[in-house]
């Protein structure tokens, strides 16, 4: 087997890991870091409900947690297919991987930036009591209420999701790939 396919797969099933780390955390820890994020507004007099109104929210429901669990089972047959010698696999790996670089590396790099996004949002706010919230307190609380290891997985995935899903396609191309592929 060809070290280029090799390397696409593992790609495809580490980046799949961390589709489902991530929602999973946010998913079991989510209710206490909404409470911690509330408490930041509590403490200066605002409604727990503005982050709510501001569409700022840290918990993630089951049907929430769906859409990246399926991202995860999606990638790990494309790997599994991609080892296997699947041609199809290998064009569905080119297609996953340049719809995650574009729109996966949008959602992740919002993650990525989760403190700015809340800064920002708050900033933004017609509420003169929201406008004045130290946003980077409300997402401070927040980010200290998960778990240490999710931040690092946070950057691998989003890492993974643009370079990585870029480097999926051009191992794919490579010559070596071609031939295993039948190609």
């Amino acid at each position: 087997m060809p070290v280029p396919v090799v390397v696409a797969a593992t790609l495809q099933f580490l980046l799949a890991a961390t589709f489902l780390a991530v929602p999973l955390a946010v998913h079991t820890h989510g209710d206490r870091v909404q409470r911690a994020a509330e408490g930041v507004l509590a403490r200066h007099g605002v409604p727990a409900e503005a982050l709510a109104k501001h569409r700022i929210k840290f918990a993630e429901s089951v049907l929430e947690l769906m859409f990246p669990v399926s991202i995860a089972v999606v990638l790990l047959a494309l790997g599994g297919l991609v080892l296997g010698g699947v041609s199809a696999g290998r064009i569905l790996s080119w297609g996953a991987a340049g719809l995650l670089l574009t729109g996966g590396g949008l959602v992740t790099g919002s993650q990525v930036f989760a403190r700015r996004v809340v800064v920002a949002v708050l900033r933004r706010s017609a509420d003169p009591a929201v406008r004045g919230l130290d946003g980077g307190a409300v997402a401070d609380a927040a980010a200290q209420a998960f778990p240490a290891w999710l931040r690092p997985v946070i950057l691998i995935r989003f890492a993974l999701t643009t370079l990585g899903s870029l480097l999926v396609i051009v191992l794919l191309a490579t010559p070596a790939a071609g031939v295993y592929f039948g190609g």
